[in-house]
């Protein structure tokens, strides 16, 4: 027999938990991929060129090159997220590395030049960017520094 399951048993919070990681997962490979393509490296390359995380490597690395590790980067931490099934402290590194990561680009809103407009009377900003504001909180939710760093 099926036990009948009322609405209070459902634990949104695991559900919201499966659907941040699914969406941040998500993303984090779909864009590292595209990191892979001459077009999003040249979408990327303002935001680059202004800002002291990164400028300094492109004394180093073609524009291309960058964007390609940068992409390398991006697909690792979403691959060790994932293996948070099976992998913890292993997908505790991906989440330090994402939190790193959502901190370095929050960055560009500061660093890249006419970031902030006023359109219509309200100041707006790259959108794009500003969505790791959510990403940022989900992996420092996720995050769990005594589980990263205990020896045992």
């Amino acid at each position: 027999k099926f036990k009948k399951m009322k609405l209070t048993d459902i634990n949104t919070q695991q559900i919201g938990n499966l659907i941040s990681k699914a969406g941040l997962v998500l993303v984090l490979l779909w864009i590292g991929i595209y990191k892979f393509t001459p077009t999003e490296a040249k979408l990327i390359e303002p935001l680059l060129v202004n800002s002291p995380l990164f400028s300094w490597q492109l004394s180093i690395f073609p524009l291309e090159t960058l964007s390609k590790i940068i992409g390398v980067i991006e697909i690792i931490v979403a691959l060790l997220i994932l293996l948070e099934f099976r992998f913890n402290r292993l997908a505790q590194v991906g989440y330090l590395v994402a939190v790193i990561m959502f901190l370095s680009t929050l960055s560009f809103l500061f660093t890249t030049p006419d970031t902030f407009k006023v359109s219509d009377g309200i100041l707006i900003t790259n959108w794009f960017i500003l969505k790791d504001i959510i990403f940022l909180g989900f992996c420092v939710s996720k995050l769990d520094l005594k589980l990263l760093f205990n020896k045992n």
